[in-house]
């Protein structure tokens, strides 16, 4: 970690010191000020694979930048200014580092992951895709790496096919030989379902459509602020993630891809910042990675998230999945017991979510009896819609777990369950 960081935050409170190899809950939520007003004294958040709470630490560097050093970056010589631009470029490289990058000019700074994935489907599939080609994807993906490659296909006359999941939310990866075809350009799948939980073998997917030519862009936006993940060992060729899903402010996405890949794309936003030279008529673009930050970029929320990288690294990425699956798995055998509970998604090798349903009631219901109960629950498709077309439902109830959930809240998170069924009996 550099000295002297600008992003590191004001209030220097230790990390390191208070979290143990098995987290301390108790210390970690203090680092939350969310948790510590009078109105969220009773509160369980249960919905962080939407979005996390953030740290002080976060919030810190936020403010300090607004408060100290606003400024705009790459454009002036005074300190502010200059400081700004360091306090954004550090960000970057420790992005880069996180993610196992081998430059930092591979990292694109985006509003979030959909953006990201909209950068390809634009840069790269605009330029690339003709009509007969195919972009594979699969039934688990989220609507921001699906409804992009419908749109790209339908651009470019290519075809969009569908690598299905099984009864237990698995994808059948043996289908994959017969999906890939010398005609597949792209595969685009999530690193980990934001609805089923399941942990995909990303790796086995790259290596499979590499062995055609085919490109794979991988949604690691459930993925990234659980577990550790090396772009380079993955040998992906895009990667996605947003910075609110990792402790971080909203506002900020990151596209990471290859060298040559970058090169070869277009830029998709036009202005400042982005050009090399301009002429009457035309210009020519910047190089990685200015020719794709277009204006004025989120230099507050990029900094933040330098800070949220800061504390989780600090805490240890090994650490929190350990954590987060001796959760999960605790509540998935509690619920077991519990005939009128459906879970939907694997037993095993699955990310802290656990979506479900309660016989006879509508999600949105049992979301709000928690709510009354201040437990902080998802209900909905979870922008998944296929996916709950494949389930045969409307919507599910939705559980995440993260680094500042306790055991005890999962055992309220259960005790509200079984009071919800006592509740709406009456109705069944």
């Amino acid at each position: 970690k550099q000295k002297n960081n600008p992003n590191q935050a004001v209030n220097e409170m230790s990390i390191v010191e208070s979290v143990p190899k098995t987290l301390n809950v108790a210390d970690i939520r203090s680092h939350f000020p969310i948790f510590s007003y009078p109105e969220n004294s009773e509160l369980v958040y249960l919905d962080s694979a939407a979005t996390t709470q953030r740290p002080v630490q976060v919030l810190d560097a936020v403010r300090k930048f607004n408060e100290e050093y606003n400024s705009n970056i790459h454009r002036a010589a005074y300190k502010m200014a200059e400081k700004a631009t360091a306090g954004y470029e550090c960000a970057r490289l420790q992005i880069a580092q996180f993610i196992g990058a081998k430059h930092a000019h591979e990292i694109i700074f985006t509003r979030g992951a959909t953006e990201a994935a909209n950068f390809v489907a634009y840069g790269w599939a605009n330029k690339f895709l003709k009509p007969g080609d195919e972009i594979l994807v699969t039934e688990l993906e989220h609507h921001s790496n699906l409804v992009p490659w419908q749109m790209a296909a339908k651009r470019a006359g290519a075809k969009l096919k569908f690598l299905p999941f099984n009864a237990n939310g698995e994808l059948e990866y043996e289908k994959l030989d017969d999906l890939l075809t010398t005609c597949t350009r792209l595969v685009a799948v999530t690193h980990a379902s934001n609805v089923l939980g399941t942990r995909i073998d990303v790796k086995r997917i790259i290596d499979a459509a590499h062995e055609i030519g085919a490109l794979v862009l991988v949604d690691g936006a459930q993925h990234v602020p659980h577990s550790p993940v090396n772009v380079q060992e993955l040998d992906a060729d895009f990667y996605i993630f947003s910075g609110h899903k990792m402790l971080g402010p909203m506002g900020i996405g990151i596209l990471y891809g290859k060298e040559k890949l970058l090169d070869d794309m277009d830029p998709v936003l036009f202005g400042g910042s982005m050009i090399d030279d301009v002429q009457y008529q035309e210009s020519t673009w910047a190089e990685l990675p200015w020719k794709f930050e277009a204006g004025t970029q989120n230099i507050p929320a990029v900094i933040g998230l330098g800070a949220a990288i800061d504390f989780l690294q600090e805490i240890g990425l090994e650490n929190i999945e350990k954590h987060n699956d001796s959760i999960t798995n605790y509540v998935l055998n509690e619920l077991a017991e519990l005939d009128f509970v459906t879970v939907y998604g694997p037993r095993q090798n699955r990310n802290a979510v656990i979506s479900f349903s309660m016989q006879g009631i509508h999600a949105h219901d049992v979301a709000t009896f928690f709510d009354n109960k201040s437990i902080a629950i998802r209900s909905g498709h979870h922008c998944a819609k296929i996916v709950m077309k494949k389930l045969n439902v409307a919507s599910t109830a939705r559980a995440s777990f993260y680094l500042y959930n306790s055991i005890e809240e999962a055992d309220r998170f259960i005790e509200v369950l079984k009071q919800a069924r006592g509740y709406f009996a009456k109705w069944i």
